[in-house]
C-alpha cells in the first residue's frame, strides 16, 4: 500500500503537544498591532487547542501526527 500524503499547510499551521493535543496559533496578531492594547496582544500571541468541531478534519490532514519539537 502506498503511503498517505500529511497536507504540508496543515504541517506548518499545527503543532502537536506530547500528549496528543493539536495547537495553532490564535488570529489577529499578523499587523495593526499598534492599537491593541498590551494585554490583548500577550493573550494572541499564545498557542491555543483546536476546537473539538475542528479537531477531526486537522487529525485527517496529519495522518502521522505524533509527537515533535
Amino acid at each position: 500500500m502506498p503511503k498517505m500524503k500529511t497536507h504540508k499547510s496543515a504541517a506548518k499551521r499545527y503543532k502537536v503537544t506530547a500528549s496528543g493535543k493539536i495547537q495553532k496559533r490564535q488570529a489577529g496578531i499578523g499587523h495593526l498591532l499598534q492599537h491593541k492594547s498590551g494585554s490583548r496582544k500577550r493573550r494572541i500571541f499564545k498557542m491555543i487547542g483546536v476546537s473539538e468541531s475542528h479537531l477531526k478534519l486537522v487529525s485527517h490532514e496529519l495522518p502521522y501526527k505524533k509527537y515533535s519539537r
